[in-house]
């Protein structure tokens, strides 16, 4: 049989090469936002694995559209062209993710929330309430700092020591609570603490009388988790052992459903 002839007259080589720079441009983006959202152009080629001439032609690439820009600094750092498209991922993201919050809430009857990374910031994406009449209601679009947040530690466990420094360091470790964690070795051991037992909580360390545990999806490291918070009175440890693997299948689910492995582009 035949193979088909490349649209619009292309050569094969063409569009290998054309899948071949789509690939390598948004893994640039994705190396960015791994980063922080602003990076040096050597830096950049180091994480990609690519040659410096090809990352910067690519990146000025971008630029010219709008999806990066250049700083004084000669960094280069996520554009605002962006932005359109991170509101609109975001709300279907959200969409997608309730039926799965909805299950944990019928299983558990607190609260839960699916939360991701935007930048060095925890954001709640999409939220279910608790059947409770006292509940926990968190709104959608919040930003909070990783160190004291269940969903936060739960997401930068996923990262390197190395990334899950510099970003507490970027941000701060304020203290919010008697109970927050502002000591960045302290800090580290409670991420070794969450790598091994898989699942993170936040027992008072955001805000008094609440408690929270929370689940990474897995797929992308370090971009995304579920979780539930309660009040600390109904936050038990029998419930927090209860919810954990309620929250790992609804983690997984997600994860399948949105596609959130990373593909493999075949030559």
């Amino acid at each position: 049989m035949r193979n088909p002839s490349p649209v619009n007259g292309g050569s094969p080589t063409r569009a290998a090469s054309g899948v071949h720079s789509i690939q390598r441009t948004f893994e640039l983006l994705e190396a960015m936002a791994d980063a922080g959202g602003l990076i040096g152009l050597s830096e950049l080629a180091e994480r990609v694995g690519l040659p410096k001439p090809t990352v910067h032609r690519l990146v000025r690439t971008l630029v010219a559209l709008g999806y990066v820009r250049q700083e004084p600094s000669r960094d280069y750092a996520l554009g605002p062209r962006l932005a359109r498209l991170v509101d609109a991922s975001s709300k279907l993201l959200g969409l997608w993710a309730a039926p799965h919050l909805h299950a944990v809430v019928t299983e558990l009857g607190e609260s839960a929330n699916f939360a991701m990374l935007d930048g060095d910031h925890v954001v709640d994406v999409s939220e279910v309430p608790g059947r409770h009449a006292m509940r926990m209601v968190s709104e959608v679009g919040r930003r909070a700092l990783p160190h004291c947040t269940a969903a936060g530690k739960a997401m930068l466990a996923q990262l390197s020591p190395g990334q899950a420094r510099a970003i507490v360091q970027r941000t701060g470790m304020p203290s919010f609570t008697p109970a927050t964690i502002t000591d960045p070795a302290a800090f580290a051991v409670e991420l070794d603490r969450v790598r091994e037992c898989g699942y993170a909580t936040d027992d008072e360390e955001q805000e008094l009388g609440v408690r929270c545990v929370a689940v990474a999806v897995p797929g992308v490291p370090g971009r995304a988790a579920v979780s539930i918070s309660a009040p600390l009175t109904r936050m038990t440890d029998e419930l927090i052992r209860r919810a954990i693997p309620i929250l790992t299948e609804a983690a997984g689910k997600l994860a399948g459903e949105l596609h959130l492995v990373r593909p493999t582009v075949l030559d």
